[in-house]
């Protein structure tokens, strides 16, 4: 055993030849390459991102108080479905709103027509680079039939219920990247206004306290101090885009005077404009509708049809 032991140790130590000893250390470093190239903190295909600077703070969901409770369900017969965040639950238990009793039956909610006309627009500028303004979003109807087509949606609402629930339906949808909110009313001017909001009611708030009860005059209105910006303050000249929709019960007339730089683009780079003109409560504002179709003409809206209590206008 002892003359085997010296012939074991006699031997020569063997060493990697050059070729495997590089072809090793290459595999080591491509090993390091994709590790690092894969790791979360620099993602495959990832560019710098500056996020946008507007001049007022957009709402921040993450850090509002939850709205509750949350019922969701998805809206029917939309080509592009999305879920809907409930804001009415009506008097439960005895008149309980027409959604609840759908969602019991085992039903969709009732598609509201803001959202099938919104897709039904969009449908034919698929493809197409720019933004949907929703101007009195509410609780999203406009904002997500739009977000939910890949279209950026700036949204503008100055209600925290209706809020809450927008935020609801961003998670919802997972639309995050998509929807910017911001709590405001959108007017001619920067600054503060009296806004009336109807108690139980979260579709009739309006800055004219006559125009928020006119169709639910029973109910009592709340007083409350909101943010004012104007359109052409937040949006920049580079920026398309594609459709505005304004229903802003009576101060449509308002929120197209500070959107005078964006209505006055050339026809190709004017947005289709979607506007709600109810008479009553335009004039419950102070304003009328043959005041807005001359202001419009004004700026190069000229072709104007009438659908329901809305006018969609386009420049000729």
């Amino acid at each position: 055993m002892a003359n085997a032991w010296k012939r074991e140790s006699n031997k020569q130590p063997k060493y990697l030849s050059p070729i495997l000893l590089l072809l090793s250390l290459s595999l080591f470093l491509l090993f390091l390459f994709f590790f690092y190239a894969r790791s979360p903190l620099n993602p495959p295909n990832s560019t710098l991102y500056v996020p946008r600077v507007y001049p007022i703070p957009p709402f921040d969901c993450l850090k509002s108080p939850q709205a509750h409770p949350v019922v969701a369900n998805i809206v029917e017969n939309l080509k592009y479905p999305f879920l809907y965040s409930l804001s009415d639950f009506g008097s439960l238990p005895d008149k309980p709103h027409k959604n609840i009793v759908r969602l019991l039956k085992g039903k969709p909610f009732r598609k509201p027509d803001i959202s099938a006309t919104i897709q039904q627009l969009l449908e034919g500028m698929k493809g197409r680079n720019g933004l949907v303004v929703d101007v009195g979003a509410n609780v999203g109807m406009a904002s997500f039939a739009a977000a939910v087509m890949g279209f950026k949606v700036l949204a503008f609402e100055p209600v925290i219920d209706n809020l809450l629930r927008i935020c609801d339906g961003i998670w919802f949808n997972r639309v995050a990247d998509l929807v910017t909110v911001f709590e405001a009313a959108v007017s001619d001017r920067i600054g503060n206004i009296t806004f009336y909001k109807l108690v139980g009611r979260l579709d009739n708030s309006a800055v004219s306290a006559t125009g928020a009860k006119l169709a639910f005059k029973s109910n009592e209105e709340i007083a409350l101090q909101v943010r004012t910006i104007p359109l052409d303050e937040l949006i920049t000249d580079s920026e398309p885009v594609l459709l505005l929709k304004i229903d802003v019960q009576g101060w449509e007339y308002h929120v197209l005077k500070g959107a005078v730089k964006l209505l006055l683009r050339k026809k190709d780079e004017a947005p289709y404009l979607i506007y709600e003109e109810d008479e009553r409560l335009l004039q419950a504002s102070n304003s009328s509708a043959k005041e807005i179709r001359d202001f419009l003409r004004s700026v190069g809206y000229s072709h104007c049809v009438q659908h329901g209590t809305d006018a969609h206008c386009t420049k000729d």
